[in-house]
C-alpha cells in the first residue's frame, strides 16, 4: 500500500499547472477535485466533455479568476499530458499535437469524453483514504482556507480539510499570523468594525491574506487584513477587492441580495478600509494588486 500511495500522490503532485508570473490557473485542479467527487460516488468512470462542461463552468466562476470560464474546456484536453487523463473520440481529433486543442464546439460535435487514468483510478476506488488525501493536498495547495470546505461541498466530497502545507515548497504558516495581523488592527475588523468579545476572547474575527498563501503570500501584517467570518469569505471569493492607492473597498457587479444583504454588504462600497494602528501595516499595493487581478470578481460596481 505504501509503494501505492507513493506513486498515485506523486502522479498528482507532479501535474503541471499553467503559470504566467503570478496569475492563478485552477483549472486543473477543480477538473481533477470533480473527478474525485464522481469516483467518491461510484459514478461511471468515462464522462463526456458536454456533461462535464456545466459543473467545470459552476467550478471556475466560483472558485476561479474572473475570465476563467472561457478557457473551461482547457483542462479537459490537457490533463492528457500528466499521465493522469484518458480521451476518447475520433483519431482524427485525438491525433492533434498536445498544444493544437480543439475550441468547446469541437468538444461538443465530436462526442470527446475522458476519465482518470484505469490504475489511478483503481486505486483511489479501492483506497478512500487515499482519495481522501489527494483531495486534502489539492484543494489546500490551491485555496485558502476559509473557502477550502466551499470548493470540497461543492465537488460533492466530505473529506476533512487538513492543515495547510504547501507540499511542493514545504512553506508552512507562520502561526503567529492571525495574532499579529488583529493586534495591527486592534482586534475589529477593517471593514464593518466587528469586534465581539466574550470575556477577553475574540468571536469571529479572522486575518485574511490578501495575496494567498497558495499564490506564494507572505505571513506578515502588510499581507493581512482583520476581518468579521463573513467578509473574510466573500473577499477570498472575490466579491470585493481594495483600491490600492485609495484604500477604497469596492464590491464586484455579480453581488445581489435583499435589502438586508444591501445593508451589511454593499453600504461600505466606496467605503476606505479601518486603518491598522501604524503605516508600517498598511496593506502593500502589490498585495492589492495581485488580489483584484486574481480574486475580484470583475467588473466592479460604479
Amino acid at each position: 500500500m505504501d509503494v501505492i500511495r507513493d506513486e498515485i500522490l506523486q502522479a498528482f503532485e507532479s501535474v503541471r499547472v499553467w503559470r504566467k508570473q503570478e496569475r492563478r490557473a485552477v483549472h486543473k485542479p477543480l477538473l481533477i477535485l470533480m473527478e474525485l467527487g464522481r469516483i467518491a460516488r461510484g459514478e461511471p468512470a468515462r464522462i463526456s466533455y458536454a456533461e462535464a462542461e456545466p459543473q467545470l463552468m459552476r467550478l471556475l466562476a466560483e472558485f476561479g479568476p474572473s475570465g476563467a470560464v472561457k478557457s473551461r474546456h482547457y483542462p479537459f484536453w490537457h490533463l492528457q499530458s500528466d499521465g493522469l487523463w484518458e480521451l476518447h473520440g475520433p483519431d482524427r481529433v485525438l491525433d492533434r499535437p498536445a498544444g493544437a486543442t480543439p475550441n468547446i464546439g469541437e468538444l461538443r460535435e465530436h462526442d470527446i469524453s475522458g476519465q482518470l487514468a484505469p490504475r489511478v483510478r483503481d486505486a483511489l476506488t479501492a483506497h478512500p483514504d487515499l482519495l481522501a488525501e489527494v483531495a486534502q493536498r489539492i484543494v489546500s495547495a490551491h485555496f485558502p482556507a476559509s473557502i477550502q470546505r466551499d470548493v470540497l461541498d461543492a465537488v460533492g466530497l466530505t473529506v476533512p480539510v487538513a492543515p495547510g502545507v504547501d507540499e511542493r515548497t514545504q512553506r508552512r504558516r507562520d502561526p503567529r499570523f492571525r495574532d499579529k495581523v488583529l493586534l495591527a488592527y486592534e482586534y475589529r475588523c477593517c471593514l464593518c468594525g466587528h469586534d465581539i468579545r466574550l470575556n477577553n476572547q475574540v468571536i469571529g474575527l479572522e486575518a485574511a491574506h490578501i495575496k494567498w498563501f497558495q499564490a506564494g503570500g507572505p505571513d506578515v501584517e502588510s499581507n493581512g487584513l482583520a476581518l468579521c467570518s463573513l467578509h473574510h469569505k466573500i473577499f477570498d471569493l472575490g466579491a470585493f477587492t481594495v483600491r490600492p492607492r485609495t484604500l477604497e473597498v469596492v464590491f464586484s457587479r455579480h453581488v445581489v441580495g435583499s435589502p438586508q444583504i444591501q445593508a451589511r454588504l454593499l453600504a461600505y462600497h466606496g467605503a476606505a478600509l479601518i486603518p491598522p494602528q501604524s503605516e508600517q501595516f498598511l496593506p502593500t499595493a502589490d498585495f492589492l494588486k495581485w488580489h483584484e487581478e486574481e480574486v475580484f470578481k470583475r467588473p466592479a460596481r460604479q
